[in-house]
C-alpha cells in the first residue's frame, strides 16, 4: 500500500537533482560558451590584425616593375595571355590566371590588384594559428600567429602585385593539411580528406612560385618519427609532382634566364636573408637602430629554441611532441640549407624573398619557445609583447614609401613633356609601369612622349618580361631628326661584380647613354626612389630649353 507520504517524496528526489541539472546547466553552458570564445579569439584576432596591417594605405606605394608586369600579363586574354604567362616560364602560372578574373571583376586599380594578396596574407595567419593550436595549444597559437601578422616581409609582399603571398599561405596550409595525413587513421575518411587537402595545397604553392617544392623535403624528413605513413605521404607527392610536371616542362623552355640578376651568395644577401627572417627589416628599406635589436634578438631566440629542442629530446616523453617541434624546426633550417646548396652549385636563388615560405616556422619557434620556458609564463608573454612592438615599429616606417617609384617619375615627364618628345624604356619592361600611370595623372591634356624604346604604340598593352634591346648609334642618329627631346626612363639596367649577364645589360645601357648624348649634346637627369632608383634622363639639342612649360 503506498502511503501519501510516498508521492511527495518521489517528486522531491525526482525534482532534486532535476533542479541540481537545471542548475548547472546555465554554469556548464556560459563555460563552454567561454571556451569557444576564447578558442575563437586566439584565430581571430591574428587573423584580423594582419587584414588591417596589410590594407593601411594598400595604394600608397607606386607599382614597381615586377607589379607592373604582373598586371599587364594578367590584363591579356586567350591565346595572348597563355604566350604571357608561358615566357614567363610557367613561375606564378596560377597567380596571374587568378588576377586575370580579378581585374576582370574590378579593375586594374592599386587597391583592387594588391587585395588578393591581402587576403592570402590574412590566410597565411589562419593556418599558422591553427596548425599551432594543433600541434602545441591555444597560447603558442595565439603568440605564433600575432608574430606572423606583425611581420615586416609579410606585410610588405601582402601589399604586392605578386605571388609570393600565395605561395607562403599554400606552403603553410601543406603542413597543416601534411600533419592532418600523418595523425589520421589510416584508411578513415579523414586520411582521405587530408590527403586530398595536402596535395591541393602543395600544387597551389608551387603553381605561385617555384620556390615552393623546397618544404617538401622538410616534411619528408619528419617522418623518421612516422615511418609508419611515409606510403601515403609519399603517394600524395608523387601526384603533387605529375601535377607539376606542366611548370617543369615550362621552366625548361625558358631555362634559368628569368634569374639572371641574382648573384652568388655574399654577405649583403645573407644579411638581407637574416632581417627579413626575423622581420627586421625588407632588403628595400634601410636598418634602423630597432631593426638592428629585433634581428639580434630573434636570432638568439632561435638559436635558444632549436638547443632547447635537442636537448630535450631525452626528456619528452610523447613521440608526437618530438615530431612537432621536429617538424617546425625542418620548415626552417633544410629549405635554406636548400637554397644554398643550389646558390652555390648550380643557379643562385640566394634572395630574402625566396625564404619567405620559412618565415611561418619562425613564428612558431619562437612561439613554442617563449612560452613553454620552463620560466614564469608571465616572463614569455613580456618578451612576446617586446618582440610585437619592436617588429611594429618595423612596419610603420614603410607604408606607402616607394622605393621604384614609377608613379612619380611618369608624372614628372607628363608634366615636361612637350610636342615632339620621344621616350625610350632601359629595360623595355619599364613601359609597362609607364604605361599603367598614363591616364589619370597630372599630364592629362599635355602630350605624351612617343615610344621609340621599344616602338610599341600606347595603345598596346604588350608585356615586356626581362626585355633588355639597347639601340645603335645610327638609331640615335636617326632619332635626332625625328624626336625633338628623347626621355630615357630606366631601373634595374644591371651592375657590376654580378652575374655576367647582369653586367652585360649595365654595359648595353652605358652605350645607350652615350649614343644619346652624341647625338643631341645635353642631358639631365632626375631620380625616383632609392634602392631601385627610376632614373629619368632627358637628352636635348643645347639650343633647346630642357624644361616644359608645366
Amino acid at each position: 500500500m503506498i502511503t501519501p507520504s510516498q508521492p511527495t517524496v518521489a517528486p522531491s528526489r525526482a525534482e532534486g537533482p532535476g533542479i541540481q541539472d537545471t542548475a548547472r546547466k546555465p554554469s556548464e553552458s556560459s563555460s563552454d560558451a567561454g571556451d569557444k570564445l576564447r578558442g575563437a579569439a586566439v584565430v581571430v584576432v591574428p587573423v584580423l590584425l594582419a587584414a588591417l596591417l596589410t590594407s593601411v594605405d594598400l595604394s600608397g606605394r607606386s607599382l614597381w616593375l615586377d607589379e607592373a608586369a604582373s598586371v599587364t600579363i594578367a590584363s591579356q586574354h586567350g591565346a595572348a595571355l597563355w604566350a604571357a604567362m608561358r615566357h614567363d616560364g610557367g613561375n606564378m602560372l596560377a597567380y596571374y590566371a587568378l588576377l586575370h578574373v580579378l581585374i576582370g571583376w574590378f579593375g586594374t586599380g592599386a587597391g583592387a590588384i594588391r587585395l588578393a594578396s591581402v587576403v592570402a596574407t590574412a590566410g597565411t595567419v589562419l593556418v599558422v594559428c591553427l596548425l599551432g593550436r594543433r600541434l602545441f595549444g591555444r597560447s603558442v597559437a595565439l603568440a605564433a600567429g600575432l608574430l606572423t601578422a606583425v611581420s615586416l616581409p609579410l606585410v610588405y609582399w601582402g601589399q604586392n602585385a605578386r605571388g609570393y603571398a600565395f605561395m607562403v599561405a599554400f606552403a603553410a596550409a601543406s603542413f597543416l593539411g601534411f600533419v592532418a595525413l600523418v595523425e589520421a587513421e589510416p584508411g578513415s575518411r579523414r586520411a582521405v580528406v587530408a590527403w586530398l587537402c595536402y596535395v591541393v595545397a602543395i600544387v597551389l604553392a608551387v603553381y605561385m612560385s617555384f620556390v615552393a617544392v623546397l618544404v617538401v623535403p622538410a616534411q619528408l624528413i619528419s617522418l623518421f618519427w612516422y615511418r609508419r605513413r611515409l606510403k601515403p605521404v609519399a603517394f600524395a607527392v608523387g601526384v603533387a609532382a605529375a601535377c607539376c610536371l606542366p611548370l617543369g616542362w615550362l621552366g625548361s623552355k625558358r631555362g634559368s634566364s628569368q634569374l639572371f640578376w641574382v648573384a652568388r651568395p655574399n654577405l649583403g644577401d645573407a644579411g638581407a636573408i637574416v632581417q627579413s627572417l626575423t622581420s627586421g627589416a625588407q632588403p628595400s628599406f634601410q636598418l634602423s637602430a630597432t631593426s638592428i635589436v629585433l634581428c639580434v634578438l630573434t636570432v638568439a631566440l632561435l638559436v635558444a629554441c632549436a638547443v632547447r629542442i635537442r636537448l630535450g629530446w631525452s626528456q619528452t616523453p610523447e613521440a608526437r611532441d618530438r615530431w612537432a617541434q621536429v617538424l617546425v624546426l625542418s620548415w626552417l633550417v633544410v629549405p635554406l640549407v636548400l637554397i644554398c646548396l643550389e646558390s652555390f652549385v648550380g643557379q643562385s636563388v640566394f634572395q630574402a624573398r625566396y625564404t619567405l615560405i620559412a618565415l611561418p616556422a619562425v613564428s612558431l619557434l619562437l612561439a613554442f619557445g617563449l612560452l613553454t620556458t620552463p620560466l614564469r609564463a608571465g616572463v614569455g608573454w613580456a618578451a612576446l609583447a617586446v618582440l610585437l612592438v619592436l617588429r611594429g615599429a618595423q612596419i610603420l616606417p614603410v607604408y606607402g614609401a616607394s622605393p621604384e617609384n614609377w608613379r612619380a617619375a611618369t608624372r614628372y615627364v607628363l608634366s615636361q613633356a612637350r610636342p615632339g618628345d620621344c621616350v625610350a624604356f632601359y629595360p623595355s619592361d619599364g613601359r609597362m609601369a609607364f604605361r599603367y600611370y598614363l591616364s589619370g595623372g597630372p599630364g592629362v591634356g599635355r602630350p605624351v612622349p612617343r615610344p621609340v624604346l621599344p616602338p610599341t604604340r600606347w595603345a598596346s598593352d604588350t608585356p615586356f618580361v626581362e626585355d633588355y634591346r639597347g639601340l645603335s648609334p645610327s638609331d640615335a642618329a636617326r632619332l635626332q631628326a625625328t624626336c625633338s627631346r628623347v626621355w630615357l626612363l630606366s631601373s634595374h639596367v644591371g651592375a657590376v661584380g654580378a652575374t655576367t649577364a647582369s653586367t652585360a645589360h649595365l654595359a648595353r645601357f652605358f652605350a645607350i647613354g652615350r649614343d644619346l648624348g652624341g647625338a643631341y649634346g645635353g642631358y639631365r637627369t632626375a631620380f625616383f626612389g632609392w634602392t631601385s632608383p627610376v632614373t629619368v634622363a632627358l637628352y636635348f639639342a643645347p639650343h633647346s630649353p630642357p624644361t616644359g612649360g608645366g
